[in-house]
């Protein structure tokens, strides 16, 4: 009999498919393996799976019902549909794009080569920022220590590469070398000389590389709370000198606040070392980069082309995103909410939407029952808790009115796409900026009706199940119990485990960040989330290994979500079978290496196929349901078990 040595996530490489794993060697492998035997990727995708196949459905029926608007040219009556419909049309007549070339942007990137100096940079800074975007950034949020009002965020901007930890990879300067090649092609496309194409380029990849050292890492940015860090106005400003930072924020924002949230201080103190005017020409440069490589989706099929070699070295993706793809990816990115409330009006019945609701309250009992039979909680804390809990707000399907900025937004059938996209942006951008003068609206939705994909916002203590995520295999209304709670049951147990992992376990039932732990408990939970950092760090997926502390809170919240959905089923009298063999087959997928390499990067997700072994070998029922002895690849001792949730 073949033996097998007991690991955390099983025996075996998740990335190669074996017919003959049994569940109690590899869950994941015995269940998946037969599918990713003879799973194809699309040359156009960087991956294929359930979460995928799901997407391939939603765009499907949305291009199909885009296209017959635009054919019968006839547009349900839902609020600013026919302005979707219309940036639809608009990004996918190729004929005019192509015709135009680079012409829709030939006074803008003028505009840009003609900026002389640092004092031309702080003179016309609002207007560079709104068409080419500063190496810097503001943002209006709920104030986290007072969700009622909104409050300004500060960051430094993002990597040319993924993630800071990138740049220190083998492949970083093949990397960087095509995206210089890449920047230069695209610049002489659109009548810049090659000389002076690439002297901007090698200008701003130098900035880019001190950015590199200065700006957080994946890592950083998934402590959530850690980027609460408020300075007084004049104490904000008094850390910049050269760049006229107060005239800047006059002019964006509605009144100058009292404090600004620093989310990135490192950033903040280097901010003088690296905006000055001594690096004018390196920033000026890195501005031409990003601008030049942001917009050439924008254009002719010849500029996504030239435009495609630097996102397929990071992904790996055999083909562009074909045209009608890429026009529907264009009015979702603008429109996605208007187009997810009709999705959901279209797609998803009352009948589903009263299912899922009971499970979710299902869920959330489950969840009080076992903050109140915890065994390492005092009384104090578990009665703050279950307030807590009691206390989220749940969002199902789509929202039934859509934010007020599509009133806004206009779209103009004579102006080309790469100019409607700039003027829809500004609207947005202006929109965004303006809140911060209004109260908090606690009823958006951060997810639209059309996304397969759910969540839980911290500062609004609500938990988001979009229409797209809401079908099979995830849920079904004609699947078993137990394959229902294997899918949406754990996904939804997921989501409210998010209030109490790592971060959300910092803010209360009004999404205030404030401790309401005793610190005996507190130190408890931070010695199990260590052990749920230990048990993922480390671990190999493909090229790549995990990180621990990058992709803890979401594997706090599939532990916790495992854990609920299995007590669930037990309620229900679900097969336990179903259920593991459905939360397996939920998260299966194959990928590419060059996309596991960047989303192992930049993603506080571990990768899917990951997320199926190690929750259920943290689950005494996997080993009563499939018999696991300690002989077993599955096998973890008891006491290496993680218990949180």
């Amino acid at each position: 009999m073949k033996r097998y040595q007991a690991v955390r996530g099983g025996t075996g490489d998740l990335t190669k498919p074996d017919v003959n794993t049994r569940v109690q060697d590899n869950l994941y492998l015995a269940v998946n393996s037969k599918w990713q035997k003879d799973a194809v990727i699309p040359a156009d995708r960087t991956e294929i799976g359930v979460n995928t196949a799901i997407d391939m459905r939603i765009e499907k029926r949305m291009m199909s019902d885009l296209d017959k608007m635009v054919s019968d040219n006839k547009v349900p009556a839902i609020k600013n549909l026919d302005k979707a419909v219309t940036l639809y049309k608009i990004a996918k007549d190729f004929a005019k794009r192509n015709k135009d070339g680079a012409a829709p942007i030939q006074a803008d990137l003028k505009k840009l080569d003609a900026l002389k100096d640092f004092a031309a940079l702080n003179q016309d800074a609002n207007e560079l920022d709104e068409v080419y975007g500063l190496p810097f950034g503001f943002e209006v949020e709920a104030d986290m220590k007072n969700t009622k009002v909104h409050v300004l965020e500060f960051a430094g901007p993002g990597t040319f590469l993924p993630d800071t930890t990138s740049y220190k990879q083998e492949d970083a300067s093949k990397l960087l070398a095509i995206l210089q090649k890449q920047t230069v092609k695209l610049l002489t496309m659109a009548g810049m000389s090659e000389e002076k194409a690439e002297k901007y380029v090698a200008a701003g990849l130098k900035f880019d590389q001190k950015l590199a050292k200065v700006v957080k890492s994946t890592e950083e940015w998934s402590d959530y709370p850690a980027t609460y860090n408020p300075y007084s106005l004049s104490d904000f400003l008094a850390k910049i000198k050269s760049f006229a930072m107060r005239d800047f924020l006059k002019e964006l924002l509605p009144a100058l606040p009292d404090k600004v949230i620093v989310m990135e201080p490192r950033f903040l103190d280097h901010f003088e070392k690296l905006i000055n005017p001594d690096n004018f020409d390196e920033i000026k440069g890195w501005m031409v980069i990003k601008f030049i490589n942001g917009l050439s989706s924008s254009l002719s099929q010849e500029f996504r082309e030239a435009g495609f070699p630097f996102s397929q070295a990071l992904s790996g993706q055999g083909e562009l995103i074909p045209q009608e793809r890429h026009a529907y990816y264009v009015a979702n990115g603008v429109f996605d909410e208007v187009l997810g409330i009709y999705y959901g009006k279209k797609y998803f019945g009352e009948e589903a939407k009263a299912d899922v609701t009971d499970m979710i309250k299902k869920m959330i009992n489950v969840y009080e029952d076992r903050i109140q039979n915890n065994d390492w909680l005092s009384e104090n804390t578990k009665k703050k808790a279950i307030v807590k809990l009691r206390a989220l707000v749940l969002k199902i399907g789509y929202p039934e009115k859509e934010k007020k900025i599509y009133d806004l937004l206009q779209v103009d059938p004579a102006k080309s796409l790469y100019e409607n996209e700039k003027a829809l942006s500004k609207i947005t951008t202006k929109y965004a900026i303006d809140k911060l003068t209004k109260p908090v609206d606690r009823s958006v939705w951060l997810m639209p009706g059309n996304m397969n994909n759910a969540c839980y916002d911290p500062q609004r203590n609500d938990i988001t199940f979009p229409a797209g995520i809401l079908q099979a295999p995830f849920y079904d209304l004609h699947q078993s119990r137990g394959q229902n709670y294997g899918g949406i049951g754990a996904t939804i147990a997921h989501e409210i485990s998010h209030a109490f992992d790592n971060n959300g376990a910092k803010f209360d039932e009004f999404g205030n960040m404030k401790n309401w732990w005793t610190d005996a408990d507190f130190k408890e939970f931070n010695k199990r989330t260590q052990a749920a950092i230990d048990i993922y760090d480390g671990l190999s997926y493909g090229p790549s290994k995990l990180n621990g502390k990058q992709v803890v809170a979401e594997n706090i919240a599939d532990l916790g979500g495992l854990t609920c959905a299995i007590q669930a089923n037990k309620v229900d009298k679900g097969s336990m079978k179903e259920l593991f063999e459905n939360y397996a087959r939920s998260w299966a997928q194959k990928q590419r290496p060059e996309a596991i390499k960047t989303e192992i990067a930049v993603d506080v997700h571990a990768p899917q196929p990951t997320r199926v072994n190690i929750p259920s070998q943290c689950q005494d029922e996997f080993y009563e349901t499939f018999d696991v002895k300690p002989s077993d690849g599955m096998w973890l001792d008891p006491e290496k078990r993680v218990r949180i949730w």
